[in-house]
This record gives C-alpha cells, sequence and structure tokens, in this order.
C-alpha cells in the first residue's frame, strides 16, 4: 500500500479541517436562519 509522507499528511489535515469548518459555518448558517425566519413566533405556539 501506498505510504504517505509527512507533506501529504499536513495537506490531508488541513484539508479536512477546513472541510470541517465550512460544514460548521453551513450548520451554523441553517440554524439562524431557521431562527430568523420563526422569530418571535416561537414562543407563542401552543404546546
Amino acid at each position: 500500500m501506498n505510504e504517505l509522507n509527512e507533506d501529504e499528511l499536513r495537506r490531508r489535515r488541513t484539508r479536512s479541517i477546513a472541510i470541517a469548518l465550512i460544514l460548521a459555518g453551513l450548520v451554523v448558517l441553517f440554524y439562524v436562519t431557521t431562527i430568523v425566519r420563526l422569530g418571535g413566533n416561537v414562543a407563542d405556539r401552543a404546546l
């Protein structure tokens, strides 16, 4: 099997961190968008 050298492992780690940050940003964006769209009506709904 092909062993990765130190530089390739560092690039893979950097790319993985970048992807994780982008995904986390999208999660926050969707969460904030949902809260803004629902507005204050969330507290007034019947349980």
